[in-house]
This record gives C-alpha cells, sequence and structure tokens, in this order.
C-alpha cells in the first residue's frame, strides 16, 4: 500500500551538549498509508505534540528522518519548507486559529491565496469544500457571528481546500462541547472514507481516537503499543479501546 508518510527512527532531546539535557523523542518509527486515518494518544508529556510538530514539519528531529509524498522534510530549505507545508499539510488545531478580520471564506481561501492561486479557481474551490463540510450559509460572517462546531468546520475547510496529501489534527475536539465534537469526527471520518483523505490525528480521548483505523500509544518518548480497529464497528472499537486503556492504568 502506498505510504503517504513515513516516520523513521526519530529522536528529538532537548538542552544543548554539556547541559542537562531531556530527549523528548527516543527513535519513533510509523507510517501512514494512502487513505488510512490514524490516531496517536498519549498522556501529557509523552512526546505526542512533539512527535506532532515534527511531522508537520513545524520543528526539526535532533536524527531521523520524516519522508511526506516521498520528499524528506528534514531536507528542505526554510524558503521551500514553507512552500512544502503550505501544498502538501493541511492543520487543525485545537483552537481553530481563524483571523477575527476575515470572513469564514476569506480564512478558508488563505492557503490559495498565499500560493497565489486565480480568484476565479479560489472561489470555486472555496464553495466547493464549503458545500462538503456544509458550512456554505456562513462563508459571508466573520468568526465571531458562528458557533464553536461552525468554526471548526470553517477551520478543517481551510486545512482541506488546497487538496493536501496528509491532514493532520492536533486535539481537534478540544475546544467544542460534545454535539460538535461528534459532528467534526463525522465529517472527518466521511472525508476519509468518501474522498480517501488520510488523516494523523493526535488526542487524549478515547471517543475521538475511535474514529480511526488504527491508533498508536506512544509513552516516554517511544511509540510502544498499537490497536487495529479492523471490522469492528466504531462503538465497539470504542469499547475495545476503553478496555485496553483500563488495562494500561491498573
Amino acid at each position: 500500500m502506498e505510504k503517504v508518510m513515513t516516520v523513521n527512527n526519530v529522536t528529538k532531546t532537548y538542552g544543548k551538549k554539556g547541559e542537562k539535557q531531556f530527549q523528548a523523542l527516543k527513535g519513533v518509527s510509523l507510517s501512514v498509508a494512502k487513505g488510512e486515518f490514524v490516531a496517536i494518544m498519549g498522556t501529557s508529556g509523552s512526546g505526542k505534540t512533539t512527535l506532532l510538530n515534527i511531522m508537520s514539519t513545524l520543528d526539526k528531529p535532533s536524527s531521523g528522518e520524516v519522508t511526506i509524498n516521498g520528499k524528506n522534510v528534514a531536507k528542505l530549505k526554510k524558503n521551500q519548507m514553507a512552500d512544502f507545508r503550505a501544498k502538501e499539510i493541511g492543520f487543525i488545531f485545537q483552537d481553530f486559529n481563524l483571523l477575527d478580520n476575515l470572513t469564514a471564506r476569506e480564512n478558508i481561501a488563505l492557503p490559495l491565496s498565499l500560493q497565489g492561486v486565480k480568484s476565479s479557481e479560489i472561489d470555486s474551490k472555496v464553495d466547493k469544500i464549503a458545500a462538503k463540510l456544509n458550512i456554505s450559509e456562513v462563508l459571508e460572517k466573520y468568526p465571531a457571528a458562528i458557533s464553536g462546531g461552525q468554526k471548526q468546520r470553517v477551520a478543517a475547510a481551510r486545512a482541506l481546500v488546497h487538496e493536501p496529501a496528509i491532514l493532520m489534527a492536533d486535539e481537534p475536539t478540544g475546544a467544542l462541547d460534545s454535539k460538535s465534537s461528534r459532528a467534526l469526527l463525522d465529517t472527518m471520518e466521511l472525508l476519509n472514507e468518501k474522498d480517501q483523505v488520510s488523516i494523523l490525528m493526535v488526542t487524549h480521548d478515547p471517543f475521538s481516537a475511535s474514529f480511526a483505523d488504527r491508533i498508536l500509544f506512544i509513552r516516554d518518548g517511544l511509540i510502544d503499543e498499537e490497536i487495529k480497529r479492523g471490522d469492528l464497528k466504531r462503538q465497539d472499537f470504542y469499547k475495545k479501546l476503553i478496555s485496553q486503556l483500563s488495562e494500561n492504568t491498573d
């Protein structure tokens, strides 16, 4: 199966040589296949945020490599990195990161505008993704005038409008109520199944993780366990995950 991302023996050490150092990642390896939905779970301090920052090119590993769509991102120069990130990676953040002085339409269009895409093409792409995420009616509104769930779907549309190789989500339901969380997760699952969008989601929430095909557990800077959904229904996978988590805390 074609791999959209490969992480090979990645380490990350903070602190200068000769001073007290902290090793946040101790040799992490994983891959995400095209069209796969993978969740990474871990407690606070486990290394999951550090790993996400490295995979999303926001930080560089101390050693090892990350390959996205066939490119070793650690070898890209600063200007190449920004361009690569803008084209190949979509982000959904916990706190939306929408610009308050731009309408929902303008927020969604931002990645395309920065790439110099023609305005007529931008409008068409924005309308298409907005219809898919059921937010067409809020496109001309500013973030202050829409609900939390709608803001997160606008953020998802912005992350997907440029058709990235992989969508990365950092605790995407963290700032949402249960109804909005479920709506966003259902949308992500649909995009994954119907449009074969590759998704990597970092979360501490078992309910969110149960929407994935596969869950990787990171502890003390290493991935030490994996469970696969297989043919299980989501509800049954959730029960299996809860059971596994309770065993691990015993």
